[in-house]
């Protein structure tokens, strides 16, 4: 007998130890050690038990597919051969005992049914023959009677029939009394009685009474099977409607022409027809307004039932309604100011890591969020960049924020980004309070910062304001405590409430595209308890959270109100500042993205066909700019955003940027084939191409960039559009002379005697002729000389002879203006 440890069996079978000890407890066996022995029958145990948890019952293959694959060759015009390949496959199905007895039972009751229809078929018509062949009797006889005769003889014997023949009689004698009868005998009659309730009531008076079947076989045998038959069977059951049908179609703010006709059921050429009768040529996909769709179902005579719109995102917001015991949660604060003047690095020192060291060129270029736990409480921090272009991104963390830290350099004072950042907290109602850092320079100078915010309507504390001033250095450290203790102070003030029982709702801070991990957001948990495994609702995406990580990479189960967490699971990166929420199930989730993506799609296409006369008349000149076409990647949403407003604000009346593709993750091979196709420059932001797309941008010879500072590609975008602008013409006026006295001469006409009085006269330049300081003749000069001597320039205070070409009106008093011009290059 073999046997092996635990350990070894694992090593063995290749899995880990403590996932074979548990298969081997829930097989039942004793083993809770890697040292334990296992035998041979406890082997075979946990083989059975492993067996059955995987659906092997060591059941025989109930199907077998047989495939089978023919190749022929067929020759064309030519030599050319082509190969024709003809796959076939068959499936044979081994079916049990009881499933074989159930289908022949099926098969016996289908044709027992067939049969029953049949003759029930065959009855109903035996009984429409004779009831026509006694209303014909009748009336033969009814005609052939005495005009005397009372009518009610006639009533009388008009529902009477013929008896049958004495033939008939006696061949159906012997199926009128049966020796025996059986179940399903008494089942049929049943059943032909609910077909033909009123047949046995119809019998005529003193006509000897047979059963159904009787009479059903009797009447088949004489009629057969005729045309009749054969006419019923070829009948639809299809009736047309009686009158128009009227439907209920449910209108929003607005609908497209193919949504609309498909509520009315009615092509979408009709309504297209409609429209243009109107005098409003639509598309399928145009989108309508709710008064014209309203105009258009009512002309169709249909009803109409106006909707909201937001009817979905009401209902959503009354299940994620929650009522529980609030508690204080820890302040969200954004550090905010001006680029380079130690926002990253105050942050850093705050949380003992070294963040500003990790990103390029030293500039922050995404948000950051990080939880700090300090000794008066928790902290939770947003770090923004403090470049121009990323105001967008500062409004965003300016929203999700409950205290604003704005840090200005002590020695440079307050700059264009620190007055964004002012106006933004305002504008969100966030209170500030001020870090006035690098305050260790020498020439620091706090006062002046004081003033200049107090210009801007941020007054201090001690001038009598609202506002809290700390004089901090986040090189050395010091002044830290004051301000940790400065914001959790503002913090109680604020008395900030969440209820950690409630369902999961946040902000999206950030989101990126992740090679291995698929769609990563960056959350900030606002109210409630975000879990793995929960049901989000992001924006227009939504999925299932797969794993969350904290800000140091590490899994964690839970997050709390202000923990920020990276989630995993989305379908999708959403937009950044999108709201996340914790729905009950998956379909309201579906439901509700769905309806959102639609409604984005709806408000896009609208604006795409404003085709209005105003629009017209501004898009005019749109074709004569120059366009520099851009397809931008970026490895975050927050950055594509930012990139994509700094460069549409680059450029004027002549040249424009237009971005024509973005997007989150690396540069692929269909972003290559949309520049190529678009004649357009490939940048990437963070990320770099793939494979695909680096053949094609070879092969092709497309301009690739890479970046990883955001002014350097606005920098480059600047120079690309001043060489597009091209280059102005420019005049500089090289000398001057005056006309002191005019000579003749027979070789060049009038020669003026000139006075050199301001700059160089040269002679291979062009000149102007001024009288009274008007322009009154433009050329060259024929000859330039000094006495007897030709010279290639004169300076200022010097004589000399000018000659002028194609003319000869010099006059004394006029002035020689020798210019040049200069191609002098334009930029924005």
């Amino acid at each position: 007998m073999t046997q092996v440890t635990v350990k070894e069996l694992a090593q063995v079978v290749d899995t880990p130890v403590e996932r074979l000890l548990q298969q081997m407890r829930e097989a039942g066996l004793p083993h809770s050690n890697a040292d334990q022995v296992v035998t041979d029958s406890e082997k075979q145990a946990l083989l059975t038990h492993l067996k059955s948890s995987h659906g092997d019952r060591h059941e025989e293959p109930r199907k077998i597919t047989l495939q089978r694959k023919t190749t022929t060759k067929l020759k064309v015009a030519g030599s050319k051969t082509i190969s024709v390949e003809v796959r076939k496959k068959k499936t044979y199905i081994k079916r049990s005992p009881d499933e074989l007895e159930a289908e022949k039972q099926r098969e016996a009751e289908a044709q027992r049914a067939a049969e029953e229809a049949a003759r029930a078929k065959a009855e109903e018509e035996a009984r429409q023959r004779a009831e026509e062949e006694a209303r014909r009797a009748a009336e033969s006889r009814a005609a052939s009677a005495p005009a005397a005769e009372p009518a009610v003889a006639k009533v009388e014997l008009a529902p009477a029939a013929p008896p049958p023949p004495a033939d008939e009689r006696k061949r159906e004698e012997p199926r009128r009394l049966p020796e025996k009868r059986t179940d399903d005998d008494e089942r049929r009659d049943r059943k032909h009685a609910q077909h033909r309730p009123s047949l046995k009531a119809k019998a005529p008076v003193g006509r000897t009474t047979r059963s159904a079947d009787d009479d059903a076989d009797g009447f088949g045998r004489r009629g057969g099977r005729g045309k009749g038959k054969s006419k019923k069977r070829n009948q639809h059951g299809f009736q047309s409607p009686t009158g128009p049908v009227v439907r209920e179609v449910a209108l929003g703010e607005t609908i497209t022409v193919a949504e609309l006709a498909q509520q009315m059921s009615i092509k979408a050429a009709e309504v297209i027809k409609f429209m243009f009768k109107m005098g409003s040529p639509v598309t399928i996909n145009q989108v309508l307004d709710q008064d014209t769709a309203l105009l258009v179902a009512e002309e169709f005579g249909h009803k109409v039932k106006l909707v909201s719109d937001n009817a979905l995102e009401e209902q959503l917001a009354e299940l994620l309604k929650f009522e529980g015991e609030s508690f204080t949660r820890a302040p969200v604060v954004t550090v905010m100011g001006h680029v380079d003047h130690g926002k990253t690095s105050l942050l850093d020192y705050i949380r003992r890591a070294k963040v500003a060291a990790g990103e390029a060129g030293g500039i922050t270029q995404h948000i950051g969020a990080y939880h700090v736990d300090t000794d008066r409480g928790m902290v939770t921090f947003l770090d923004t960049p403090g470049h121009a272009a990323f105001t967008a991104m500062r409004a965003r963390g300016a929203k999700a924020t409950d205290i604003v830290i704005l840090v200005v350099a002590a020695d440079d004072g307050v700059m264009p980004q620190t007055e964004e950042a002012v106006q933004h907290a305002k504008a969100a109602g966030v209170p500030i309070v001020v870090a006035v850092n690098k305050i260790d320079k020498p020439d620091a100078d706090p006062d002046r910062i004081k003033h200049d915010l107090a210009a801007r309507q941020v007054i201090p504390e001690e001038w009598g304001g609202d506002t809290q001033f700390v004089h901090v250095s986040a090189k050395a450290g010091s002044g830290v405590e004051e301000l940790l203790e400065a914001v959790l102070l503002q913090a109680e003030v604020l008395e900030l409430k969440a209820v950690p029982d409630a369902p999961g709702r946040g902000v999206v801070v950030e989101s990126r595209l992740d090679k291995g991990r698929g769609p990563v957001a960056t959350v900030l948990v606002q109210n409630g308890t975000l879990r793995q495994g929960d049901m989000v609702l992001c924006g227009a995406n939504f999925g299932r959270v797969r794993a969350m990580l904290d800000e140091n990479g590490k899994p964690v189960k839970s997050a709390g109100p202000s923990i920020p967490v990276e989630i995993l699971g989305l379908d999708g990166t959403p937009e950044a500042g999108d709201e996340l929420t914790v729905v009950a199930d998956e379909k309201k989730a579906r439901e509700v993205a769905l309806f959102r993506q639609g409604k984005f799609r709806e408000v896009k296409l609208a604006r795409q066909q404003s085709a209005k006369l105003e629009n017209i008349f501004e898009t005019m000149g749109q074709d004569e700019k120059k366009t520099l076409n851009v397809v931008l990647k970026s490895d975050v949403r927050g950055s594509l955003e930012a990139l994509q407003g700094a460069l549409g604000d680059l450029g004027n009346d002549e040249v424009q940027v237009r971005v024509i593709g973005g997007g989150v993750g690396g540069i692929t091979e269909s972003d290559a084939n949309l520049a190529l196709a678009s004649n357009a420059v490939l940048f990437g932001f963070n990320v770099r191409a793939d494979a695909g797309a680096r053949k094609i941008v070879e092969q092709e010879g497309l301009d690739l960039r890479y970046y990883n500072v955001i002014y350097d590609i606005i920098d480059d975008v600047k120079k690309a559009l001043s060489g597009m602008l091209g280059s102005d013409v420019r005049e500089n006026i090289l000398g001057v002379a005056e006309v002191r006295d005019v000579f003749r001469s027979p070789k060049f006409g009038a020669v003026a005697g000139c006075m050199v009085i301001e700059g160089n006269v040269y002679r291979n330049r062009p000149i102007r002729v001024l009288r009274d300081d008007v322009v009154i003749f433009e050329g060259e000069l024929e000859s330039l000389r000094r006495f007897k001597d030709d010279v290639a320039e004169v300076r200022a205070g010097m004589e000399c002879g000018i000659a002028v070409k194609s003319y000869n009106d010099v006059k004394v008093g006029d002035k020689i203006e020798v210019f040049e011009k200069v191609q002098v290059a334009r930029s924005l």
